[in-house]
């Protein structure tokens, strides 16, 4: 059990006999309330329960070998894109490959934003958010101390929302450090001033400043389908790094399955099909249809599996 973990599940041991000079603590395993009897529901405790939740996945070295993993992407493309318009080209101008705002990160360094933006959506921002929702409930229990956090009066319902709130909140932190790291190698190495969208206007740097934020949100909110499946799956095993990997080959199977144009029946249904959807955010006017349909499916997403979540682990037996 980490450091962490011991402070987080202090408070649960308590002293029981006392025989001469020795002393033996035991877990507070509380019996049971009586038929009929209600907790009573603290607020203030729920979000001290959430807080501690974020703190200890905040301060694991996965969590932040994750983050410096995201943090470098837009460095490398960064350096990538100025190395290949070294000689004055403009980068994409041949063969029209990549990111679609890629092309226009030589002209102004806010669209290494956009560009890093979506680059990590496919797949290094999703899997980052996997193994964190699949790490939530099993890892825990493959730590053993998932048994001490369901003692009273924390209760199975408010710690799963803690973990789930945990992983929204790992969703954002990571969109922005993203969007961060692309914003300052962007204008180490780039120009920055009013930008032109991809409609042709143009807008000034602080307008275009505010939509980077806009979408950065955008992304976050993408990503609450594949923590909600994280969740679930991290709820059906004992195993982090199974629920981890589980999570993970989910990820990639629904994005293979996105490429076939003979599923396209099925694609629209699937939770990555409009991620990159934020891309409409940089037209003038903005074209909401996609950015709406992507929003409501993150919703169903995390409907179904979260509430399938909730099924599961309110019925599992602890045993760890």
């Amino acid at each position: 059990m980490s450091q962490d973990d011991n402070a987080r599940t202090a408070g649960t041991t308590a002293t029981t006999t006392t025989t001469g000079t020795t002393t033996t603590t035991a877990p507070d395993l509380a019996p049971a309330p009586a038929a009929g009897a209600v907790r009573a529901v603290r607020p203030l405790w729920t979000l001290g329960l959430f807080r501690s939740e974020l703190l200890v996945t905040l301060r694991r070295w996965r969590t932040l070998a994750l983050l410096g993993v995201l943090a470098a992407v837009p460095v490398l493309v960064g350096i990538a894109v100025r190395i290949e318009t070294g000689d004055g080209s403009s980068s994409g101008s041949q063969g029209g490959g990549g990111p679609a705002f890629i092309s226009q990160v030589t002209n102004n360094g806010l669209f290494l934003v956009f560009t890093a933006l979506a680059a990590t959506l496919p797949f290094f921002l999703p899997m980052a958010v996997g193994v964190i929702a699949g790490d939530a409930i099993a890892g825990e229990a493959s730590a053993g101390t998932l048994r001490y956090l369901l003692v009273a009066p924390a209760g199975r319902t408010r710690l799963l929302l803690a973990k789930y709130a945990t992983t929204m909140a790992f969703c954002l932190l990571a969109t922005l450090v993203v969007a961060a790291s692309a914003l300052l190698v962007g204008a180490l190495l780039f120009p920055l001033g009013d930008l032109t969208t991809i409609s042709g206007t143009r807008i000034s740097f602080a307008e275009g400043l505010a939509r980077a934020l806009l979408i950065a949100l955008v992304v976050a909110a993408s990503l609450i389908g594949v923590a909600a499946l994280g969740l679930f799956v991290s709820t059906l095993t004992n195993s982090g790094i199974a629920a981890m990997a589980t999570t993970v080959g989910l990820l990639i199977t629904v994005q293979i399955l996105d490429q076939f144009p003979q599923l396209h029946a099925i694609q629209p249904y699937l939770f990555s099909h409009y991620w990159l959807s934020f891309a409409d955010l940089m037209r003038e006017p903005l074209y909401w249809d996609d950015l709406v349909k992507n929003l409501g499916l993150q919703g169903l997403y995390a409907a179904v599996f979260g509430s399938a979540a909730w099924a599961r682990f309110t019925a599992k037996d602890i045993t760890v």
